[in-house]
């Protein structure tokens, strides 16, 4: 009963005006970014972060979360239309997505990824409000050993998961590391690795990091392509599935809905990890599996169901225990500590009116989505359809804006050009961003809780292993590790690999 009205409670801030107009902005700032290749939900949020500093805690998490899920919305649009994902999550859509339009029936291709998505983030929003209480008495049980081993689990996962070289994520993620530590030691107060610029003192800020990273990195990278996008013709009539084809795709939006959410909160896994899953478990229990691929309406129900219940999923972690499980949610962990909000188990009785409120905003958010998604199918086709030429700068000439407003600081300018330069190379190379920026928003609380761990047992390491669940974080850490290290000790056998007859 105390959850049920927590509910009420949380409509009933998220209907105020103020939070309902922000609520519809970012939904729709999150459709217009999914829409566009590249950008993604990160680049909008550290682009939108300064404006938020006038606003509200909560309304500007709100629309944080609106550009996140409604991102998920958008991506689908290109996915089927031009077979270019707008955002990574709908990477599996473009499979079955664009074979469907190709074939005439974009409309119900496009109708079938809303209405999954919809019913995804129902579900989702659901599993937030039922799991939301009791992780956060679970997590009231935590102490620094244990956040410590927690965090040393989530990097694990974390690169564990990377599409590329576990070795690189590593490197990326110590990296971030040793920037967080740049400005004053929070325990004695002095200044360290700010080579003597006072600038530094208080620490590199994440909104030029951010921006530089997947602002600039993207416009660097889209310089090196070249030819016009064109858009696939054809018609876009008929978006609303009919009872045949809503019946085939039932089962595979339920259980890309449960894959989903359960996946998404994994750190590291989230919406991407969801929709490959889902996409496969599909293929798997299909009778006719050699079908997918060829324009299935499976193929596109499920993916992007997962995606939406992954990204909901996402934000129980963050809210309950603190800890970011993937990138959107880590630079929304910095949005909220700029604002003056700790997440975590505490977070439900200090700030009630932020926690349910930006739950019941999700619900109101997607049916939104719902509203606007199809309607709206005509101008985004048109938006993708602005030369790269015009679009770029403008997003140059916001992100500059944008940074130096913050602080007013030209100094911080130079920041996100460097950082730029920095996330093109990463690209270039090959190595992960996101291990780089979640180990950057971590690096503070992981420093702090060795530091207070080792405080508490007077030098003591054997304080991780003695506390039962630290000890199962680290456990659980070690066997990662080594899962993720056989295969390389398998290949450096000798004759491994070598045709020896």
């Amino acid at each position: 009963m105390d959850t049920l009205n927590s509910v009420f409670f949380g409509f009933q801030v998220a209907l105020q005006p103020d939070n309902l107009f922000f609520c519809f902005l970012g939904a729709l700032l999150g459709t217009l970014v999914g829409v566009l290749p590249g950008i993604g939900p990160v680049g909008a949020m550290a682009l939108l972060m300064p404006i938020t500093f006038s606003m509200s805690p909560t309304a500007a998490v709100i629309m944080f979360a609106g550009i996140y899920y409604g991102c998920q919305y958008g991506g689908s649009t290109t996915s089927i239309l031009l077979n270019l994902p707008g955002e990574s999550t709908s990477i599996v859509t473009c499979l079955d997505g664009y074979q469907m339009a190709r074939q005439g029936r974009a409309g119900v291709a496009l109708g079938i990824a809303a209405i999954g998505s919809f019913i995804a983030g129902t579900i989702g929003i659901c599993g937030l409000i039922l799991f939301a209480r009791p992780l956060t008495g679970f997590a009231l049980r935590f102490g620094p050993p244990e956040y410590f081993s927690l965090l040393c689990m989530g990097f694990i996962i974390l690169t564990y998961l990377a599409s590329g070289s576990m070795a690189r994520a590593l490197l990326s993620a110590v990296m971030g590391i040793m920037l967080a530590m740049v400005g004053s030691d929070p325990m004695k107060g002095i200044d360290r690795f700010t080579l003597g610029n006072i600038n530094l003192r208080d620490g590199i800020s994440i909104v030029p990091l951010a921006m530089g990273m997947f602002g600039i990195s993207e416009i660097l990278s889209h310089l090196e392509k070249r030819g016009p996008v064109e858009v696939y013709k054809t018609s876009l009539k008929g978006v609303f599935p009919r009872w045949k084809e809503m019946r085939e795709s039932w089962g595979a939006i339920l259980r890309g809905s449960v894959l989903g959410f359960f996946l998404g909160i994994l750190p590291g896994g989230g919406a991407i990890l969801s929709s490959f899953v889902s996409y496969a478990v599909e293929k798997k229990i299909s009778k006719r599996p050699e079908l997918f691929g060829t324009g299935v309406i499976q193929g596109v129900a499920a993916p992007e169901s997962a995606n939406n219940a992954g990204a909901q999923a996402s934000f129980i972690p963050l809210m309950t225990l603190g800890i970011p499980t993937n990138i959107v949610m880590a630079l929304l962990l910095g949005a909220l500590m700029l604002h003056g909000v700790t997440p975590g188990p505490l977070m439900i009785r200090q700030e009630p009116n932020l926690f349910w409120g930006l739950i019941s905003s999700m619900y109101i958010g997607n049916l939104m989505l719902l509203v606007l998604n199809l309607p709206l199918i005509g101008i985004w086709v048109r938006v993708l359809k602005v030369p790269p030429h015009i679009l770029f700068p403008v997003i140059l000439i916001l992100t500059m804006v944008g940074v130096f407003t913050i602080r007013s600081n030209v100094f911080d300018i130079y920041l996100m050009i460097f950082f730029g330069v920095l996330g093109y190379l990463f690209k270039k190379f090959e190595f992960e961003i996101a291990p780089f920026l979640l180990a950057f928003v971590l690096g503070d609380m992981f420093e702090e809780a060795l530091r207070q761990s080792l405080i508490m047992s007077r030098g003591d390491f054997t304080v991780f292993l003695s506390r039962p669940i630290s000890a199962a974080f680290l456990l659980v850490a070690l066997g990662l590790a080594l899962l993720a290290a056989v295969p390389f000790l398998w290949r450096r056998r000798p004759g491994v690999g070598y045709d020896e007859g």
